[in-house]
């Protein structure tokens, strides 16, 4: 259930003699992200281990095949693939992962200080060793993130690492929160950036939708437009930009799939929002300096 690396911990499994593990570690500064695969394997923190170090960490584990069980604070919790859970580093804890079939468990691991939580110890040390399904409000944006940054790496450049910790520990602290039912106990600007992430996850899955903007953004928030555009406007965006940008991405990304090279420029714009193939182009033309068709034949 853990980096031994990260927190010491006894490990066993019944294929010590043929354990094929891997590990990959993401640095983010204090905190980490680790991407982990290995057979059948049980974990214990004892009091003993937690007396000879103990830094103050709280782990999130997502579990992303696989079956996992997790002890702690004499609660039992069993997982499976897409469940989240946090616990501990500063109380025993007791875990175990099996295999479903001959492929690995897949294991995703957040790894940060208590202290970098804006929450009480107390408040998630109530949710440790609890199964929090990552199918809906911000354990969904959690999931998706996390996922998506330990699987590309190589997208990010070390200058954001800042930023990315700092998202990864909102979501988290929104995440405990919103099972507590406790947001008004998160700061102001921990809010206000998660909000932004919601919306701007909102937006993503709505960019095929003509009707998709700030207005109707808005008005799916329950907010005004002159706050939404204040919400993005203090992180240096607009939002029909922001929108624009995303439509034109996806539409980039399809033009150069070979997979799509049968369908038509206009359905390809279509597909993502765009209902007017002049208003297409143009942006197009503005954003990669070239137009879309020509952008399509540099490519094959």
């Amino acid at each position: 259930m853990t980096a031994s690396t990260l927190i010491p911990t006894a490990m066993g499994s019944d294929r010590a003699a043929d354990f094929d593990a891997s590990a990959r570690v993401l640095n983010l500064g204090d905190v980490q992200v680790s991407d982990m695969a290995y057979p059948m394997l049980t974990v214990t923190r004892t009091p003993r281990l937690i007396q000879r170090s103990d830094p103050g960490y709280v782990q999130l584990s997502l579990t992303l095949s696989g079956n996992m069980g997790l002890t702690q604070f004499r609660r039992h919790t069993l997982l499976g693939a897409g469940d989240l859970a946090v616990y501990s580093s500063s109380e025993p804890f007791d875990g175990w992962a099996s295999p479903e079939g001959a492929a690995p468990v897949r294991q995703l691991l957040l790894h940060l200080p208590r202290a970098a939580l804006p929450l009480t110890g107390r408040q998630v040390d109530r949710l440790a060793a609890t199964r929090i399904p990552s199918g809906e409000g911000f354990a969904s944006l959690l999931s998706q993130f996390l996922t998506h940054v330990a699987r590309h790496p190589r997208q990010f450049a070390p200058q954001d690492a800042p930023r990315l910790s700092t998202t990864l520990v909102d979501l988290l602290a929104h995440t405990i929160a919103q099972r507590l039912d406790a947001m008004s106990a998160l700061p102001p600007e921990s809010r206000e950036r998660a909000l932004l992430l919601r919306v701007q996850e909102f937006i993503r899955r709505h960019l095929p939708d003509p009707g998709l903007t700030p207005a109707a953004v808005a008005a799916a928030h329950h907010m005004s437009p002159r706050s939404l555009h204040r919400l993005f406007q203090r992180h240096g965006l607009t939002v029909a930009s922001w929108i624009r940008h995303q439509r034109l991405e996806r539409c980039r990304r399809d033009l150069v799939n070979p997979r799509l090279a049968g369908r038509p420029i206009q359905a390809t714009a279509a597909t993502w929002g765009f209902s007017r193939p002049g208003d297409f182009t143009r942006a197009f033309r503005s954003a990669y300096g070239v137009s879309p068709s020509e952008y399509r034949n540099w490519s094959f």
